[in-house]
């Protein structure tokens, strides 16, 4: 018998509702049924999961397979059981949250087979303002590696795998990581694969941000985010060999994971917490840091990781609070050296040295730095909607500096600089209509950021919010359909602007609310 062409493999833990359009998408792939098989794993599900799935199974004999099987307290699992009753020539998993674009299956197997792929990366975009990088699907790629492309930040396992090459290494995801299992199992088939390819000319993949947002990653405990965040640094090291690529990952993996145990919040949680991941990140950064995987990281980050090596937990402490309850710390500039004046630098009874201080290699990325101190919306006179937001630099000087740029990814906003020692401050204001205009009609969100050209460098830096009182959201028609558009901070203290799309459900429960 002529095996399928793709497996679908479905871990299912309580998603209902978003499970049936994630069933739906799959049974109507323009690849046809004849070609797919979707094997979903119920892992214990509670919310009527199991119902909704074994109803897919009675319409599709034979293409829809569920099997059941008590809770395992995460989705590796659940893959690891799909992967074991896998027939077909490639494999896909697709979160149960999520779903595909009709043609996604049928053009990832062509692009497989016309390049001779054992990976393939269909376009992802984000869905109820879900933010998913896009570097890596800039263009459609025949063949891509590690360093150079953005393939190190889209290491989720949301890909087209060939089954022969995950069985010739015996590739499975690690049961124990309650946490990023993906990661290993995504990694390891790239780092083996012969050929890696992109498809980014049509949107395959819609990555569902739930409504009330909890999906299990974003719940995990600190003790459960610092022990897989050393395994995944540990699983890195020991897979790839010494060079550009593995430099490439580990960066990413200093930008995400170790930039998130040191966000703002770090400072509201217990004593033992704060002194649990100020010693995993020593260790990790004395082990794996070095001028090659720190050069791409975010000047913010690479400083907090530096105060974290040269100091003590109260050091750290005393750098996050400056940029939460003070802002940003101001500039001292001796000869052609920047350092940044946060507690602890050349503080009495201090023994950091000035270097881990120093900006100076990264100074526009450190001009780019400004709290954003007002976001309101307004009218202009041409009468136009805006978000019109001002934002604080230390920098009295910030306008000479060069050209200053605020945008929201793709979305450029004009902008009014104002010396007012000892800062310079900076207004910029998004039309809505713009900014909903640019989104998709699945929802979108932008991340603000600020560029600087300074001291002959270009650098950039998300617009901090830490202290920022946000507006409510603002409701806008866009043809027959009704979107909110929403300033939010993420869990970094960083400015966002969500586009959410609205549904009947959603219009009643906030009239509801209102009465």
């Amino acid at each position: 018998m002529t095996p399928v062409d793709v497996s679908v493999i479905v871990p299912v833990y309580n998603t209902m509702p978003y499970l049936r359009r994630c069933m739906d998408s799959l049974v109507g792939q323009t690849l046809g049924l004849n070609r797919m098989e979707i094997i979903a794993v119920d892992d214990g599900s509670t919310d009527g999961s199991a119902a909704e799935l074994a109803r897919f199974a009675d319409r599709y004999p034979g293409s829809v397979k569920v099997v059941r099987q008590p809770n395992s307290g995460g989705p590796a699992g659940p893959c690891n059981h799909g992967l074991r009753l896998a027939t077909g020539r490639f494999v896909f998993f697709v979160g149960a949250d999520d779903y595909l674009g009709p043609e996604a299956l049928e053009r990832l197997v062509d692009a497989a087979d016309r390049y001779g792929s054992e990976v393939v990366l269909g376009k992802t975009v984000g869905v109820n303002s879900r933010f998913i990088y896009q570097q890596v699907f800039a263009r459609n790629e025949a063949d891509i590696s590690f360093a150079g492309s953005g393939l190190p930040w889209s290491l989720a396992n949301i890909k087209l795998f060939s089954r022969d090459l995950i069985e010739r290494h015996g590739i499975r995801y690690p049961e124990d990581m309650p946490i990023g299992s993906d990661f290993p199992f995504t990694l390891e088939a790239c780092f083996r694969a012969a050929r890696i390819s992109v498809v980014a000319d049509y949107d395959c993949y819609y990555a569902v941000r739930r409504l009330n947002a909890q999906n299990v990653t974003h719940l995990s405990n600190a003790a459960d985010r610092l022990y897989c965040m050393r395994r995944l640094m540990e699983f890195t090291v020991g897979l790839m060999p010494p060079g550009k690529d593995r430099d490439a990952v580990l960066s990413r993996l200093f930008a995400l994971e170790v930039a998130v145990v040191l966000r703002d919040d770090l400072i509201n949680v217990d004593r033992s917490v704060q002194e649990a991941v100020h010693a995993c990140v020593r260790e990790l950064a004395d082990r794996h840091l070095t001028a090659e995987t720190g050069a791409e990281l975010e000047v913010e980050t690479r400083l907090r990781i530096g105060v974290v090596q040269a100091g003590d937990v109260d050091d750290l402490l005393a750098v996050i609070r400056q940029d939460v309850q003070h802002g940003i710390a101001p500039i001292v500039v001796e000869g052609d050296r920047w350092y940044a004046a946060y507690p602890g630098f050349r503080t009495p009874g201090s023994s950091m040295p000035d270097e881990v201080f120093e900006v100076t290699a990264q100074a526009a990325g450190w001009a780019a730095k400004l709290d954003a101190t007002q976001a309101v919306w307004r009218r202009r006179a041409d009468g136009a909607t805006v978000l019109a937001i001002s934002a604080r630099s230390p920098l009295p000087d910030l306008a000479a500096q060069g050209e200053i740029r605020v945008q929201a990814e793709d979305l450029t906003a004009p902008v009014q600089v104002t010396e007012s020692r000892p800062a310079t401050v900076v207004q910029a204001e998004f039309a809505v209509a713009d900014v909903v205009n640019a989104s998709a009609v699945s929802g979108q969100r932008r991340s603000v950021r600020v560029s600087v050209h300074a001291r002959g460098q270009e650098g950039s830096a998300p617009l901090r919010a830490a202290g920022l009182r946000l507006p409510r959201p603002l409701i806008w028609r866009r043809g027959l359909r009704v979107y909110a558009i929403t300033p939010a901070k993420d869990p970094s203290g960083r400015l966002m602007i969500s586009v959410v799309p609205m549904t009947p459900g959603r219009i009643l429960a906030r009239l509801t609310r209102r009465r």
